[in-house]
């Protein structure tokens, strides 16, 4: 049986702004890393104000690990010559998680279709390239309940496992949080759930 993977690629940063140059059409690309839809939106209205001469800021985005999520916009560009060019440089890099923008600014000379999505393209590449992808591993949270007489015991398997501690609270009863990578959910959950002293639950 084929184990699933558990990690995923992202950007560590945003990227330097990247300028590609076609028959004298500017082309600025950048790409950034975003945890919700609602940090594109101020993300284009920074890259509109630094480039006001910019006919078109067009862009797409991708969010989620398992299920994706994702849009592509030619923000008044012919249609699919902008925005799907884009996503598929985030495809291609398989990256998630990110937004990735290209400001135009029209040089005098018509493009056509084939250009313009050649460019869009090329802006997004050289986006993706200037920027730093990492590798994430997908993490699960499960909460410990215990006795304080219990607490070696935790620990030392907490230690074994190689756990990370999310937040504690140390009392009579005690509670800890920890991080768990995916694909050794379901062994840690076996564990604790053996010793009838620890109640083991996931967090949502």
């Amino acid at each position: 049986m084929e184990i699933a993977s558990d990690t995923y690629k992202t950007l560590s940063k945003p990227s330097e702004e990247i300028l590609f140059k076609e028959k004298k059409s500017k082309f600025f690309g950048y790409a950034f890393p975003i945890q919700s839809e609602d940090e594109v939106k101020p993300l284009l209205e920074e890259i509109k104000k630094k480039h006001h001469t910019a006919g078109h800021v067009c862009y797409a985005w991708q969010l989620g690990i398992k299920t994706q999520n994702y849009r592509a916009n030619d923000d008044g560009e012919p249609n699919n010559s902008a925005g799907m060019p884009i996503y598929g440089q985030i495809q291609s890099f398989e990256v998630t998680n990110v937004l990735v923008a290209v400001a135009r600014i029209f040089g005098g000379t018509k493009l056509g279709v084939g250009g313009l999505i050649s460019s869009y393209k090329t802006g997004a590449q050289m986006a993706l390239e200037s920027s730093k992808i990492i590798e994430k591993i997908i993490q699960v949270q499960f909460a410990l309940f215990f006795e304080y007489a219990a607490m070696d015991k935790v620990m030392r398997i907490i230690k074994q496992e190689q756990l990370s501690i999310v937040s504690q609270k140390m009392e009579l009863d005690c509670k800890i949080v920890i991080s768990v990578r995916k694909n050794d959910e379901e062994k840690i959950h076996g564990i604790f759930s053996e010793m009838h002293t620890i109640k083991i639950k996931p967090v949502s």
